[in-house]
């Protein structure tokens, strides 16, 4: 039989956005409609893992969460053909969250490397949500049995736990599947598939204008360090020319940018937004001055980035438009969770 092929992503909603969420997640959501069923989420129960009142607060995740909705509709998301919603619309993240929670072992969740970086030194102090929150992720993504799930590098051991989440919950229930005949036979029977990373795309990570062995971040106290996506024509050419480089020239062939952490970047980010093969970015600028190289990359990022920050201030200027595009897309999302949720508490043996 085999599973249908689904596509889940979702963006977090906490502070503006910028270049990296476009080119490490957004841009590639769009791309990936063509060829699956696609499921796109804003995260919003991840975004109160952590402190609001250090990023925001109800009013701000209100904002953010449109905000975010008007990205992904001003990239090119088709929210009548595939599903956009916002995750606490819909209560099946939160049950099968707490399924998983049973399901998942402490060790798995200690070795969870993101926690760490998250927490920093008061660890004791975190939240029990910012913690646990990567079982929330594998419910976000096998509540509608996803096949395969758009993910940067530093994401993809999240995958690989909600593999193993999937993994456990068929092999504890195996009898109770196989008796409610609910098993998949390109499972060997189970209940939900092992869901499959797609990475890639010429600046899968981007980092930061500032500092090139740092991802680029809106935590980043220094707005110089990212492009918002809401930028004009003139922040966005005076952030890449004030982008820190090297003296160097730049080199001809990829091996030439190991060890230049911030031209590799600039590459990356130039390679992504073209479509083109970093080969072919620096065969046309290899040799040439970062002058050069930065005027090119201005263009090609205002022209690029300007109608998608132009389309999201528009939507967002309509919230009203956004949210019943949110609230059609979970009433869509509810019913295949809702069918998830129901299989799974038969399989577990809730009466209902």
């Amino acid at each position: 039989m085999g599973f249908k092929e689904r596509v889940f992503s979702g963006v977090q909603p906490t502070g503006n956005l910028h270049l990296g969420n476009y080119l490490g997640a957004i841009k590639r959501f769009a791309e990936l409609q063509d060829s699956y069923e696609c499921i796109y989420c804003v995260v919003d129960m991840h975004a109160i893992t952590q402190d609001m009142r250090v990023w925001g607060g109800p009013e701000e995740l209100t904002r953010c969460i449109r905000e975010v909705t008007a990205a992904y509709l001003a990239a090119g998301i088709d929210p009548e053909k595939h599903i956009v919603f916002n995750q606490s619309q819909v209560s099946g993240h939160g049950e099968l969250a707490w399924v998983f929670n049973c399901v998942a072992r402490l060790g798995w969740l200690n070795r969870m490397t993101q926690f760490k970086e998250k927490a920093g030194k008061d660890r004791e102090n975190a939240s029990v949500g910012l913690y646990a929150y990567p079982t929330l992720m594998a419910a976000d993504i096998l509540l509608y049995r996803a096949t395969h799930v758009p993910v940067g590098e530093d994401q993809k051991q999240h995958i690989e736990l909600t593999r193993d989440i999937a993994q456990k919950f068929n092999n504890d229930f195996a009898a109770s599947i196989a008796r409610l005949g609910l098993g998949d036979a390109a499972l060997e029977g189970g209940y939900f598939p092992l869901t499959e990373p797609l990475i890639g795309g010429p600046a899968a990570r981007v980092m930061s204008l500032r500092d090139g062995s740092k991802k680029m971040s809106k935590s980043d106290p220094s707005d110089l360090s990212r492009i918002n996506l809401t930028d004009d024509a003139d922040a966005v050419a005076s952030k890449i020319r004030k982008a820190k480089t090297d003296p160097e020239p730049l080199p001809s062939e990829p091996e030439g940018l190991k060890g230049r952490p911030e031209a590799e970047n600039l590459v990356g980010i130039y390679a992504a937004l073209s479509g083109e093969p970093r080969e072919a970015v620096l065969a046309s600028f290899g040799g040439g001055q970062f002058s050069t190289f930065k005027a090119a990359l201005v263009d090609l990022a205002v022209a690029r980035l300007g109608p998608i920050g132009g389309e999201m201030k528009r939507l967002v200027a309509d919230p009203g438009h956004i949210d019943a595009i949110l609230r059609d897309g979970a009433n869509r999302a509810r019913t295949l969770a809702d069918a998830t949720m129901g299989q799974v508490k038969d399989i577990l043996g809730f009466v209902r």
